[in-house]
């Protein structure tokens, strides 16, 4: 089924002087207006479209490409406040609305806002909210497995940390302890599940897996070449000092430091850990 607020790839039906009709199945025949259409576009072709309503709630489509969809959540600047409520540009020539009652709090020009886009059922307009913990509920069911590759989107912090939106559909939550880059509110970034709990709730990661070990063990490689080779910091030392050295957590810097030392790449010594060199290797 084609639903306004979603992206497609659809096919030219009949051109005309202000633009091109495609077939969009249940919404049928679908005006792209010729200044949005690629050139040299005929009928025949598919083209990547977004569908929206126009001001006669008829559905329009523009191969513009909005900063969010319907049923996603979004980072949005706040361009104009009428008397229905505030305008946020998502990235189309047409601003989307959020409406007083679905603002958190008052909406200032300028100011950027966490939201979410749905449908209003009683137009089938698009607007959205920034009232998103109703969007988002602890108690839905998911699938989501350890080190599998998610869309964050980190919406406050807390004392624990960061909570983040995962793929736009649950909470999850980022450990101050795995965190060593600057993080901000709204800001999207890829991340990784690391566990999920026995209630199901998500902690997050910013590194998983393999690509995870190999970077952390670059940086360490990277440190020891500009330290002659040599560190004194190893498996026992003080987790504050492997921040402050290398920017990772204590387990992820055992974990690099255990890969290197089984390709033997560096030794474990006493008192740090040791560059190999493999230079006179024959």
């Amino acid at each position: 089924m084609i639903q306004i607020g979603k992206t497609y790839q659809l096919e030219v039906i009949k051109a005309v002087d202000f633009g091109f009709y495609l077939e969009a199945e249940d919404q049928g025949e679908v005006l792209l207006p010729r200044k949005h259409a690629p050139k040299n576009l005929s009928v025949g072709d598919e083209v990547e479209v977004f569908l929206y309503l126009d001001s006669e709630d008829r559905p329009l489509a523009t191969t513009q490409k909005p900063k969010a969809s319907v049923e996603e959540f979004a980072y949005l600047q706040v361009v104009d406040t009428t008397a229905v409520g505030a305008f946020l540009d998502w990235g189309l020539d047409k601003d989307v609305l959020v409406p007083f009652a679905e603002q958190h709090r008052p909406m200032e020009v300028g100011q950027s806002y966490l939201v979410y886009l749905y449908l209003d059922r009683s137009d089938g307009r698009i607007v959205a909210s920034s009232k998103i913990d109703s969007f988002l509920d602890d108690e839905k069911p998911h699938d989501f497995k350890p080190q599998q590759p998610v869309d964050l989107i980190i919406a406050n912090s807390t004392d624990l940390g960061y909570k983040a939106i995962v793929n736009h559909s649950h909470w999850g939550v980022l450990y101050k302890n795995d965190v060593f880059q600057r993080l901000s509110f709204g800001q999207s970034i890829k991340g990784y599940i690391k566990y999920i709990r026995p209630d199901g709730k998500i902690d997050l990661s910013l590194q998983g897996g393999k690509a995870a070990r190999d970077k952390y063990a670059e940086i360490i490689l990277k440190h020891l070449k500009a330290q002659n080779g040599f560190s004194a910091v190893h498996d026992k030392s003080d987790p504050a000092l492997i921040s402050e050295q290398f920017g990772m957590s204590k387990s992820a810097f055992k974990k690099a430091i255990g890969g290197l030392y089984k390709q033997r790449t560096i030794s474990i010594e006493k008192d740090g850990i040791r560059l190999i060199d493999t230079s006179t290797d024959s």
